[in-house]
């Protein structure tokens, strides 16, 4: 499969809240559910709920991708045939160059069946439908950090953060003092050299996040 066109910077594009898509053909009713995510307990947790929902559908497909490179990803069938209907799902949301989205296709059987290219063209449209009704919106990755000082250094600190547009939060000053901070990827290496020109201050990283620029 081609890759994403997924920016391989710090930013990237997804959906801001959960959207839905229709398709219809010969009696089957394709359902297609589309939801930003981020992390496969959450896709796991929306899928699992999404079976007991709809509990008399035949079938629950889906696919993801996650990250901000895009590099976790997956395609279920769910009892169609092989590749006629995760990896068209994700089709879509690659085509689309987005990431942190699963989309959940529910399928109820009309009694005549599709064949291959049918079902390929079913999961496909109803996937892009959804995301046809989704707003797009930019992410930004960053790293959590935590910056450890001692108080002399307090000031340099602050005005490092300040020039480097970084809000301190979770601050604890006293003679050890510390800090966390949301520092985008982009900026991380410079961040680094900067907190380590400074005497005795310590910059760990914590997790990386994303945040929502609308």
């Amino acid at each position: 499969m081609n890759d994403p066109k997924i920016p391989s910077d710090d930013t990237y594009k997804s959906i801001a809240a959960p959207s839905r898509g229709l398709f219809k053909d010969n009696g089957s009713r394709f359902i297609a559910l589309a939801y930003p995510v981020g992390t496969e307990k959450e896709i796991k947790d929306i899928v699992a709920g999404l079976k007991k929902e709809y509990h008399d559908a035949r079938h629950h497909c889906y696919a993801y991708r996650l990250g901000h490179k895009g590099d976790i990803f997956r395609a279920n069938d769910d009892g169609e045939p092989s590749s006629s209907a995760g990896r068209p799902i994700l089709g879509q949301i690659d085509s689309s160059g987005l990431s942190d989205v699963l989309i959940v296709v529910v399928r109820y059987f009309g009694g005549i069946k599709l064949g291959i290219p049918g079902l390929i063209r079913a999961y496909r449209t109803s996937a892009a439908d959804a995301l046809a009704n989704a707003e797009i919106i930019e992410k930004t990755a960053s790293v959590r950090y935590r910056v450890t000082f001692g108080y002399m250094a307090m000031n340099d600190v602050m005005k490092a953060m300040k020039d480097m547009g970084m809000t301190p939060e979770r601050q604890d000053f006293g003679m050890e003092c510390t800090l966390e901070t949301s520092v985008r990827l982009s900026a991380e290496k410079m961040f680094i050299e900067r907190m380590d020109s400074i005497p005795g201050c310590r910059a760990e990283a914590l997790t990386l996040q994303t945040n929502d620029d609308k």
